[in-house]
Formats: structure tokens, C-alpha cells, sequence
């Protein structure tokens, strides 16, 4: 039972979460602009003068790992990390398509996915986070969020998951998704947000668990290797 803030700054979306006990107390996100490393700061400000919780009431702040976007999982990580330092409280890394497809099943049971029950009954869930062109982040996971693959880096065509689409009906989301529909045309689409209210029950568990990380040397969960492309701009 803990007092936790979540971060999910992994994609498009900057999400920040208040929770106790697994319960969220607040939310704040936007989807506008990739300027997470001033809304980040803003939004956990606001959050905390919201509940009249102070910093040192924290006991531990969770963060969405990866894989997603580079710039944005360091915003995220090196925000998280420094307010551990800070705080002398853990840090909680979750992965970000668990946290996704938390956020999945929470909208399942909530009745605001576009699906039916019959459908969503057997599905394979498979989350799936933009990585550019028509390769994406993913992992399949069962309707409990339970995952029954490992994470990896996708280029989609017409075989992919070709198992898994075969064997009961396949739900793609997430930002990666929504491109992918052409090719995987049985797949079922549902818009699904990266969020941190995806991350409080996994965080909750996980500090129960005592599963926390080395603050100095945790790293995000970035699947590739970062490429430093150089600039064909000629220097003055």
C-alpha cells in the first residue's frame, strides 16, 4: 500500500499519475507538442497542489521504460530518477506496452472500447507503439494482460502475427496501430491512449513487491540501438 506517482512520457503523450493504494487520485496528460520536459515538471506540480500532497509524502514514483519514443523515455527516466534521488524513495520501472494494454483492459471493462464482449473474450491483445515507416514496438498479451511474448521491434506486412491472427481475434492500439490496419485487415482496431493510469496497478504491485530499481545505473528499456544521424547542413 503506497503512495505513488507515474510517468509515461514515452510517446506523443506526456501522462502523469497520482495514485494511492492503487487507486488514481489524479491525472494530468496532453497530446500536444513533444515538449514533455516542461510538462512533465508542470503536471506532477499541479497534481501534488491538487491533493494536497506534499513531495515527501511520496513513497516511490513509477515510470513507463520503454521501448518508445528515445527523447522521450530519457525526459521521462531522468525526471523519475532525479526525484528519487531527491526524495531517498524507489523507483518502479514498468514496461510501456504492459502499461498500454492495462489501459486496454481498464477501457474493456469500463465498456468504452469499441468491441464486443464475444470478441474481446478470446482475444490475442497486441499493443503496438509507433517506431517509424511501418515497423512498430509490440508484444502480445492475453485479456488478463498477462504477455505471452517478448517484446519486439516489428516491421508489419500482410504475415505478421499470422499465429496469433488465426487462433481467436487479434485487437491492435496504441500509436503504432492505426497504420497497420490496411495491412493486418482482420485485426481489429481500438483506439487505445498510452497513459499513466496504465501504470498505477502495475507499480502497486510491484512496490508490494519490493521490485525496484538502481536509481544510478537504470537505464531506459529503448529495444534498439539509438543512431545519431549527422546533419547534411554545412557549417558556417
Amino acid at each position: 500500500m503506497a503512495l505513488i506517482l507515474s510517468i509515461e512520457t514515452g510517446t506523443d503523450v506526456c501522462s502523469v499519475a497520482l495514485a494511492n493504494d492503487g487507486e488514481l487520485m489524479a491525472l494530468r496528460e496532453s497530446d500536444e507538442g513533444r515538449d514533455h520536459a516542461k510538462k512533465v515538471a508542470i503536471f506532477v506540480d499541479e497534481l501534488l497542489k491538487e491533493t494536497g500532497v506534499q513531495p515527501s509524502d511520496l513513497d516511490a514514483i513509477a515510470v513507463g521504460k520503454g521501448p518508445g519514443s528515445y527523447t522521450g523515455l530519457r525526459i521521462g527516466v531522468s525526471f523519475a530518477k532525479g526525484m528519487c534521488y531527491a526524495l531517498n524513495i524507489p523507483l518502479i520501472a514498468i514496461g510501456s506496452l504492459d502499461a498500454l494494454t492495462k489501459v486496454a483492459c481498464e477501457d474493456f471493462e469500463a465498456g468504452i472500447l469499441d468491441i464486443e464482449d464475444a470478441d474481446w473474450a478470446n482475444a490475442h491483445l497486441c499493443p503496438m507503439v509507433d517506431a517509424r515507416r511501418m515497423e512498430v514496438y509490440t508484444q502480445i498479451f492475453d485479456t488478463n494482460g498477462i504477455a505471452t511474448t517478448d517484446v519486439s521491434a516489428e516491421i508489419i506486412t500482410e504475415e505478421s502475427f499470422a499465429q496469433w491472427r488465426k487462433d481467436g481475434k487479434f485487437v491492435i492500439f496504441g500509436n503504432g496501430a492505426q497504420k497497420c490496419c490496411e495491412v493486418l485487415s482482420d485485426a481489429i482496431y481500438v483506439s487505445v491512449t498510452p497513459s499513466a493510469r496504465g501504470i498505477v496497478a502495475l507499480a502497486e504491485q510491484a512496490f508490494n513487491a519490493s521490485k525496484f530499481e538502481d536509481i544510478a545505473y537504470f537505464e531506459p528499456f529503448y529495444l534498439k540501438e539509438f543512431l545519431v544521424i549527422p546533419s547534411k547542413k554545412k557549417l558556417l
